[in-house]
């Protein structure tokens, strides 16, 4: 990967974004929030820098600021809204706080021409754009020119062509801003002049020759989920260093309908990688019988992981190094933007504390990618689609799907419900279109009639949200009829179940799961 884009991030909601539609554009790219700013741009060397939108004012003392030294170094540079401002108030200009604010959909009109809009925007065109400020540029630094206005912000696109440095006051990573990935498309190859070869066949060589050379001849071992992260890392692993790996795959007894045995089948089968499979279904369900509280469901579920994966690779012996499917969003958040303490939402299952218990060095090979490279990478590798396009699945399983007390009995009736629903969604030919659906039951039970008879059983709750990355997510419009010939299937197929209800809760306020 020769050619860098470092981003920037003074705090913006989207930054992920920008990183996204970079490496759409085929080119790699990196954030760094802005306090290590300096050491990543020495260290990266990129051919260019963007920088983000963020919450803060520069009008305000010991705001945030890009380092001198990017300014400096002769390559382009694009700031986007918070971006556009440090740039202006650090080289000169003027910004002013106050009633300037543009929230939601703006119109801009294009006043000059400029290599950020050639093939894309013509003079004298208005466009939609995304607006999220409060603060606006009054005067500009020496040298630059406008070459976009709004309403409400005089300065929406400007443009110094010498020095290759681009601001905008409207945010071109979010989709509101239709023509947004043309433009930044533009900057990384028209104006900085990057090749655009990052590709996931290249991405998968050099993954795998950075994994020989971190491993050497020694044993790895890789903790198996039954995700599309887990599963993706160990054939790639497999693919750079073949026996040297082990996968462990603990069936925690609260998958889907038949997905252990998919799982297997896969790796022992279609790929032929070692692997251990342990059946510890049991010893979940009896440490979770009756527990009712999410959260010490995901911690029990969390420790009991741990000490078997840690007794299962005992057996194995002499492995020195630990594979995880860390992904880039892993990386990024793991990083306080403010350096204080964020409040804990759900503890997060994972394999996070093995390495120092187990003396082991970690080798995390997708920790560059987003989720839908993964996916990209995954068909690269060769597998299946049906694996690789399947819906996220969390680590807690079918515990965190059934709110109230678990109990066996519940899981078999979910399990059936959640396979049902599935297959409807199959057969609509809507599982593409959706991010993730799945059923939840509900520790309530209502009082049914079926065949003149009274019955009391449990209602079921179904859960369809579409979404880019699972950070905001909004639910699936279906049509009334998908709906009542999935309820249907469920109630006269799964004994235990008399009433299905609908969630129409987004992300936020709701989260996608239950608990």
């Amino acid at each position: 990967m020769t050619d860098r884009i470092l981003i920037i991030d003074f705090g913006s909601q989207v930054t992920q974004l920008i990183a996204r539609r970079v490496r759409e554009a085929g080119v790699y790219s990196e954030i760094v929030p802005f306090q290590s700013a300096e050491s990543a741009f020495h260290d990266m060397k990129p051919k260019a820098v963007i920088l983000s939108g963020g919450p803060a004012s520069t009008t305000e003392m010991g705001s945030p600021r890009a380092p001198k030294a990017i300014y400096d170094a002769g390559i382009p540079v694009l700031g986007i809204c918070y971006g556009e401002q440090t740039m202006c108030a650090e080289l000169g200009g003027a910004v002013e706080a106050g009633n300037h604010r543009e929230f939601g959909r703006a119109y801009i009109e294009v006043k000059e021409k400029s290599p950020l809009f050639e093939g894309v925007w013509d003079i004298g065109t208005r466009h939609q754009v995304w607006m999220s400020h409060g603060d606006r540029v009054t005067a500009l630094p020496e040298g630059f020119r406008v070459i976009a206005t709004s309403e409400g912000a005089p300065f929406a696109a400007i443009a110094d062509e010498a020095r290759r440095f681009y601001a905008v006051q409207f945010h071109p990573e979010v989709v509101h801003t239709p023509d947004g990935a043309r433009l930044l498309r533009n900057f990384v190859h028209g104006i900085a002049g990057c090749a655009g070869d990052w590709t996931m066949a290249s991405f998968r060589e050099d993954a795998k020759a950075r994994i020989r050379a971190q491993v050497g001849d020694g044993k790895v071992i890789c903790g198996l989920s039954g995700g599309v992260d887990s599963a993706v890392a160990a054939v790639l692993i497999h693919e750079a260093i073949g026996d040297q790996l082990t996968c462990i795959f603990v069936d925690h007894g609260l998958m889907r309908m038949n997905e252990a045995e998919q799982v297997v089948s896969l790796f022992r089968n279609h790929y032929n990688i070692p692997l251990v499979h342990v059946d510890a279904a049991d010893t979940f369900i009896d440490a979770l019988e009756g527990e009712t509280d999410p959260e010490v469901k995901r911690k029990t579920i969390g420790r009991l992981f741990i000490e078997v994966f840690e007794a299962e690779a005992k057996k194995i012996g002499g492995a020195q190094f630990l594979a995880q499917g860390t992904l880039y969003p892993d990386v990024i958040e793991s990083v306080s933007f403010t350096g204080g303490p964020s409040v804990t939402i759900k503890s997060h299952h994972n394999v996070g504390g093995l390495p120092e218990r187990m003396n082991m060095a970690l080798v995390e090979p997708l920790r560059e990618l987003f989720k839908d490279e993964v996916r990209a990478l995954g068909r690269e590798l060769g597998l299946p689609e049906a694996f690789v396009g399947r819906h996220p699945f969390p680590g807690p399983g079918l515990a965190i799907r059934c709110p109230g007390g678990i109990t066996r009995a519940k899981l078999d009736i979910l399990r059936q419900a959640d396979a049902i629903y599935l297959d409807e969604i199959r057969k609509a030919g809507l599982y593409d279109a959706i991010w993730q659906a799945f059923a939840v039951l509900l520790p309530v039970q209502t009082v049914g009639v079926m065949g003149d008879g009274r019955t009391y059983e449990y209602v079921c709750a179904l859960r369809a949200v579409t979404s880019i990355d699972g950070m905001t997510a909004d639910f699936y419009h279906y049509d009334m009829e998908f709906l009542s010939r999935a309820a249907t299937r469920i109630i006269n197929e799964v004994k235990g179940i008399n009433r299905v209800v609908y969630d129409v809760t987004s992300k936020p306020p709701g989260t996608i799961e239950w608990e």
